[in-house]
């Protein structure tokens, strides 16, 4: 073999050796290459989802899961009312608004309106609610609207005990109050001064524990096995406020559960609500009493 030979063959394999290092090179600890943007980055940060208290137990538990697995991110969850929740997600003091209504709804302006972002996260039934000492079971739509508006005030009135009513109401910035206005009272206005007014789900729960007589609803999230026991579910013009028939819409008080956020989702909070929504969180959902987006038809 010539000189020339050995030199070009020589050149070659240089020039493949320093490819070679090169590339290697690129690569990182984890074998991506230095300019590789799909690595997910670690994510980090805080902020506060804020607002309905139907879907707090949601918020919280998922919260707590979310954050065991992601350390560098803390959320601060809280409840307030619907109304509280898009109102302070529009200003900026919360990046999620939880919310059992629109924005539409209670945001009413339609510039602030657009400037927000709905993410439904699962659907909520509600149930109409008594204390326990009530033995009547079902309810018509009428009858639970002329409770509400001070027409009916004894229990004898629907085939119950001669006992007086007691109504438990929630206060008007509620999104809970606002779905048992558009699906059980069909949009006829309860009577302001009528019986007692809470803040919270949770409150709401209590009240009826502890008073003889008394009416309300409340999110099947607050109806658990645990406490189901201690009130008295009604059916509403004989149909059970269940899963299958929240499904099937036979049932009507019930309503899709939204986060908010201003303008488009990003890092932690983005995450988050994927996670809400994800297959990993879908058992949490079914357990606390919601229903899975992937189950309504």
């Amino acid at each position: 073999m010539n000189r020339k030979k050995i030199g070009f063959i020589s050149a070659a394999l240089s020039l493949v050796l320093t490819a070679s290092i090169l590339s290697g090179c690129g690569k990182n600890a984890a074998g991506n290459s230095a300019g590789d943007t799909t690595a997910k980055a670690e994510l980090s940060g805080s902020f506060t989802a804020l607002g309905s208290t139907a879907l707090l137990p949601l918020a919280e538990q998922a919260a707590k899961t979310f954050t065991s697995k992601n350390p560098k991110v803390q959320i601060n969850v809280q409840g307030g009312g619907s109304g509280a929740g898009l109102n302070q997600v529009y200003a900026g003091s919360a990046q999620i608004g939880m919310s059992d209504v629109t924005a539409e709804e209670k945001l009413k302006d339609e510039a602030k309106v657009k400037e927000v972002s709905d993410h439904k996260v699962c659907i909520i039934g509600f149930a109409v609610v008594t204390s326990k000492d009530i033995t009547v079971d079902t309810l018509s739509k009428k009858q639970i609207q002329d409770i509400f508006t001070g027409k009916i005030t004894n229990w004898k009135e629907v085939g119950g005990a001669d006992l007086p009513i007691l109504v438990i109401n929630r206060t008007a910035s509620s999104g809970t109050r606002a779905t048992f206005f558009n699906t059980v009272m069909d949009k006829t206005a309860e009577k302001e001064d009528l019986g007692t007014v809470q803040d919270s789900s949770g409150a709401v729960r209590t009240a009826i524990k502890a008073n003889k007589g008394s009416i309300s609803y409340l999110a099947l999230s607050y109806l658990t096995d645990e406490v189901k026991g201690d009130f008295n579910l009604i059916k509403i013009d004989g149909v059970e406020p269940t899963k299958e028939n929240i499904i099937s819409k036979t049932y009507a008080f019930w309503s899709y559960e939204h986060m908010y956020t201003k303008g488009e989702a990003t890092g932690a909070v983005k995450a988050f609500i994927e996670y809400m929504i994800s297959d990993e969180n879908k058992s949490t959902v079914e357990k606390l009493g919601y229903i899975p987006m992937g189950d309504m038809k």
